[in-house]
């Protein structure tokens, strides 16, 4: 059998990758007390439901689809760009995406499920002509008895792919940490899905709450003995007429009947403190400043040069790393040439250090005029491609009388 071009036809058998029969942990922890061991874990859509989630998979996504991405040639002691055929795959890798719009799904389906998988498709020549990012729940790796590593795909109308089997070479696969298997990444909502469970939980209770009027449960106490049928009346009496849309009513009670509040209040339980706590957790897992989601106090730099590279080093390095190294490996570059994000975009200076700092750097003879003016976006001007240093300045090394 043949798809996309090439063989599939196996004679050794294929053992899926399972991430529950060996122990592994789930997707993410489990949402209550024993669900873990029911098989009832935290969805990924009930996890994105707390903002803190959505918070950092969307601001770590869109901040790494931002920046530019670009083919890079060595030329001995730098990196410069080139043109290459790939350059146009990687501004439109597919029809229905541009760069954009994939690299942030590439970023959100690696947080979300710990998994990138992106379907390669060929021309005739076997030149890679489109990307497509798959639903990382319709792809399950499988590894044959001789170590060689294949994927079962699930239909794709989007890719245009039926239920099949693919070599590795056809897969583009990024994935998170790998503490189990290095085939299985596993996503930061393994650390950060209880945290954001036990928020959603403080918010319907809240929901509740205020729904109620604002006041708490209670009960209701009788001086005596009375029947269970007793009880019952009054219990439905009191939730048709006191409670809900009714709450705050005026309650006339006889024969030595008592209300007592029983719940917790939102000042007892600390509400705010605790959803103050499970952001920062979620932030925790996901590497993110919490000031960078007004999750706690402000950066504790000035600079925002500095806050930016916090955050670049601690969060989205490795992303940004891994993406490029990935597509790198996908596209069969040789190693003169390479895929690179320029960075510089998140780590650009207020306007009056940036242009000290570009002033500076033609001065010294690190770049030249026109080097200096096309990183502010403006057109060059004549004589501008030259180094220009003091004319005094001279090598330690050089003769004496080129030195006069």
């Amino acid at each position: 059998m043949k798809i996309l071009g090439f063989d599939l036809s196996f004679k050794k058998a294929l053992q899926p990758v399972s991430s529950g029969s060996n122990g592994w942990f789930p997707l993410v922890r489990e949402s209550s007390p024993g669900a873990w061991q029911n098989s009832t874990p935290i969805e990924v859509d009930t996890a994105l439901a707390h903002s803190a989630v959505f918070a950092c998979v969307s601001l770590i996504s869109n901040d790494i689809a931002k920046l530019p991405l670009r083919i890079t040639k060595d030329m001995g002691t730098y990196w410069a760009p080139t043109a290459h055929e790939y350059s146009a795959l990687l501004r439109k890798p597919n029809q229905y995406q541009n760069r954009a719009q994939f690299i942030s799904q590439w970023i959100t389906s690696k947080l979300l499920h710990g998994n990138t998988y992106a379907l390669k498709r060929r021309n005739a020549r076997g030149i890679v002509i489109a990307l497509h990012v798959l639903d990382p729940l319709s792809v399950t790796p499988l590894v044959s008895e001789d170590g060689a590593v294949f994927y079962r795909l699930k239909t794709s109308h989007l890719a245009t792919i039926g239920d099949v089997v693919v070599p590795a070479r056809e897969i583009i696969h990024d994935r998170a940490m790998t503490p189990f298997h290095p085939l299985v990444g596993v996503s930061p909502l393994v650390a950060a899905g209880l945290a954001a469970t036990q928020a959603l939980n403080i918010q319907n209770s809240s929901s509740k709450f205020f729904q109620n009027g604002s006041r708490p449960g209670g009960i209701l106490t009788a001086p005596g003995i009375i029947s269970d049928d007793t009880a019952n009346r009054l219990k439905t009496h009191w939730e048709a007429n006191y409670t809900g849309d009714n709450a705050g009513k005026t309650a006339v009670l006889g024969d030595g009947l008592k209300y007592e509040s029983m719940a917790t209040t939102a000042t007892d339980a600390q509400l705010i403190e605790q959803l103050a706590f499970s952001a920062q957790d979620v932030c925790r897992a996901f590497h993110v400043p919490a000031w960078k989601i007004g999750a706690g106090p402000a950066a504790p730099y000035t600079s925002s040069e500095a806050t930016n590279l916090q955050y670049l080093t601690d969060c989205l390095q490795s992303h940004i790393e891994a993406l490029e190294l990935s597509l790198d490996d996908g596209l069969e570059l040789p190693p003169t040439l390479r895929t690179e994000l320029d960075e510089s975009s998140l780590l650009r200076l207020d306007t009056a250090t940036r242009t000290t700092v570009l002033a500076a750097s033609i001065k010294a003879g690190l770049i030249t005029i026109n080097e200096g003016r096309a990183s502010e976006g403006r057109a060059p001007v004549a004589g501008g491609d030259e180094i220009f240093r003091q004319i005094q300045d001279v090598p330690l090394a050089a003769p004496k009388e080129q030195a006069q």
